[in-house]
């Protein structure tokens, strides 16, 4: 289970923070860490925090985006302590845990951290499925970034351990989930054939993508759905262009006549 779960931390400034989270990760058996623009890394402060768990710092991955971070991932969890508008379903550290050993299986799952001062965008919400809330004092709910990473690995490894204690370790039935860069290629495929369509007008263009893309969060299709949903896609850009085909012919017939 715990194997493939990765930590996501998000441009974190202070170099410190990254070392007390790869502490807490090792505590309770993660070692995937993924470091999104980092103010200062590798760092003193960093190895000098991490104590026994330098190993995570040496082989952490460090990228430049989001995309990067988390496109070979199933399943994408956003932690922040912020009501939302994009109405992901909002889960609390146990669900969470849950959902994670469920899925775990089935490919990688990433639990996305934000910034210290600010947390994680609204565009960061809007790619994760999940909407994950520590529940804490409502008159102070903000917790350090490692704090919050530990509770929630802690969990995870509660739940993995109370799985085996009870003998109850299932395969779950679901089919496996399509990866971030998979759900990047339909969003991709959608947008042209709505430009197509002229479902969405350049001069009106709002907010729907946006929207399609929350709503898919949340319903979060397995594979094989999203390979019926390309499907009706590519039979739409296929009938338009029959369409544009046979005008062409007849505008051509009638020029000639």
């Amino acid at each position: 289970m715990l194997s493939s779960v990765r930590i996501v931390l998000v441009e974190t400034f202070h170099p410190g923070n990254i070392g007390a989270v790869a502490r807490a990760m090792k505590n309770m058996g993660l070692s995937q860490l993924t470091l999104i623009n980092p103010r200062s890394f590798p760092d003193e402060e960093a190895t000098s925090r991490a104590a026994g768990a330098k190993d995570l710092l040496e082989q952490a991955v460090v990228v430049n985006s989001l995309e990067e971070a988390v496109a070979d991932c199933q399943l994408v969890i956003g932690t922040s302590a912020r009501e939302r508008t994009f109405d992901l379903p909002l889960m609390d550290v146990e669900s969470t845990a849950e959902l994670v050993f469920n899925q775990s299986s089935m490919g990688n799952i990433a639990i996305l951290f934000g910034r210290e001062t600010m947390g994680l965008t609204n565009a960061e919400m809007l790619a994760c499925h999940r909407h994950l809330f520590i529940d804490a004092n409502p008159a102070y709910p903000v917790l350090n970034i490692a704090q919050a990473v530990q509770l929630v690995c802690y969990e995870l490894w509660r739940c993995q351990r109370k799985q085996v204690s009870s003998s109850k370790t299932t395969q779950t039935s679901q089919e496996l989930h399509p990866r971030q860069d998979e759900m990047a290629l339909f969003y991709a495929h959608l947008e042209r054939v709505l430009r197509k369509t002229q479902f969405i007008i350049p001069q009106h263009e709002g907010r729907v993508l946006d929207k399609l893309k929350r709503f898919f969060n949340r319903a979060h299709p397995e594979k094989a759905e999203l390979g019926i949903l390309r499907g009706i896609l590519a039979s739409v850009e296929e009938s338009l262009e029959n369409k544009d085909t046979s005008a062409s012919k007849n505008r051509s017939n009638a020029s000639n006549s």
